[in-house]
């Protein structure tokens, strides 16, 4: 029955017929709607990031503590700048509609979630990685130079947040043996926000109403498509951390550090000092990346990594649509 109400009758003349067929010019409206435009141009970018080994593994459960701490490390340095350069263009007529500070703000639960692993003085044991660190001046440079751009990164991180995140959040507690009252993945938890998929229709809506011309639009996307890039080389980064922390955690040679107090107390590092070992000391410039295969774990602890941009993503199977 539903097909014979849904079917224009037979006796309808052609004129009438296409009263039932939407205007051109709203189909065109519907090809240059922001949202509909970073969707389609992304998917390629979005396919890649959920097949990282990082993501997968993570999707799995195949995720340690240790690792995880690295992500959230990471996560804390990226949401400072975003948000950073968010407050600082607040006004912008090309963001200040996408402005939700209370809503959407990360800065404050990644603090809680700091706090957590690393303890009160956490500040002093955490580092930003090298890929986080590009990731972190592309932000800041969008943020003072191109701000029309800062969308494309507004939308990737958050709106992925509240999508795939909150899988991320279910498989954390449960292979990580997180309190259910979410010390620990604070982060995740939008409190502001009642109905997330009614908050990502709203912020859609918000966002083809910018008034943005084609070409501007056209740029956000690809900026968007860096940002995916950015995340994967996060993803990668943390890939090979764990890789390295599965190696040393089979080979057993040395008690690995706990993240707590002086990094220079780790067995590892006294043993190579005392052998004349030329590993650098925790507090030199290098970062994970440039440390070679036998950078051991206490210095990983030393030098965070980020997660997601797209621990965001997931196999299509799950609700991970923007």
């Amino acid at each position: 029955m539903s097909s014979e109400l849904e079917t224009p009758s037979e006796g309808v003349d052609e004129s009438e017929k296409r009263g039932y067929e939407e205007p051109e010019w709203k189909n065109h409206a519907k090809q240059t709607d922001l949202s509909e435009l970073l969707k389609d141009g992304t998917k390629e970018s979005h396919d890649r990031a959920e097949n990282t080994q990082f993501v997968k593994d993570f999707l799995k459960g195949h995720i340690k503590k240790d690792l995880f701490k690295l992500a959230t490390t990471a996560l804390y340095f990226t949401y400072s700048a975003l948000e950073e350069e968010m407050d600082r263009n607040k006004s912008h007529p090309a963001f200040a509609p996408l402005y939700f500070p209370t809503e959407l703000h990360r800065k404050e639960a990644l603090t809680k979630d700091m706090e957590y692993f690393f303890g009160e003085d956490w500040r002093e044991k955490v580092k930003c990685s090298e890929a986080t660190q590009h990731y972190v001046d592309r932000i800041h440079y969008v943020g003072q130079h191109e701000p029309e751009l800062l969308v494309a990164h507004a939308y990737t991180r958050y709106m992925g947040d509240l999508s795939g995140g909150q899988v991320l959040k279910k498989v954390a507690q449960r292979m990580l043996k997180l309190p259910s009252t979410g010390e620990g993945t604070q982060f995740y938890l939008f409190e502001n926000i009642d109905n997330a998929q009614q908050f990502k229709q709203f912020y859609r809506a918000r966002m083809n109403a910018l008034d943005l011309d084609l070409k501007i639009k056209e740029k956000i996307v690809e900026e968007a498509n860096k940002a995916f890039e950015y995340n994967m080389q996060i993803f990668n980064e943390l890939d090979k951390a764990g890789s390295l922390l599965a190696k040393e955690s089979q080979d057993g040679e040395l008690p690995i550090h706990d993240g707590k107090g002086d990094v220079r107390k780790c067995p590892y590092y006294a043993a190579q000092q005392g052998k004349g070992g030329s590993h650098p000391s925790p507090t030199t410039s290098d970062r994970v990346g440039h440390l070679g295969p036998l950078i051991p774990w206490c210095l990983l602890l030393a030098l965070p990594l980020q997660v997601p941009m797209r621990v965001v993503l997931a196999p299509s199977k799950m609700s991970w649509s923007y």
